[in-house]
């Protein structure tokens, strides 16, 4: 009986051993991740402020253009 519970007791310490060691190689690809995430919401963030930036100063200037003229109407 005493031989069955210690080798049980390894086999569950060996487990345990293991399990720790797949939680910390999760953790660590979890926080890899995350600042891969990160790198990228900044990377859209950029971008979406150039494409605003392009589209305001594609907008000046007909606006400009356009800032002179009058419509005449059929009366």
């Amino acid at each position: 009986m005493k031989e069955k519970l210690e080798k049980r007791l390894n086999e569950l310490r060996m487990e345990f051993e293991s399990g720790q060691k797949m939680l910390a190689d999760l953790e660590a690809k979890e926080m890899t991740l995350r600042n891969t995430l990160i790198r990228i919401s900044s990377a859209i963030q950029v971008l979406e402020e150039e494409l605003k930036k392009a589209e305001t100063a594609e907008q000046a200037p007909v606006a400009q253009q356009g800032g002179g003229e009058k419509v005449k109407g059929n009366k």
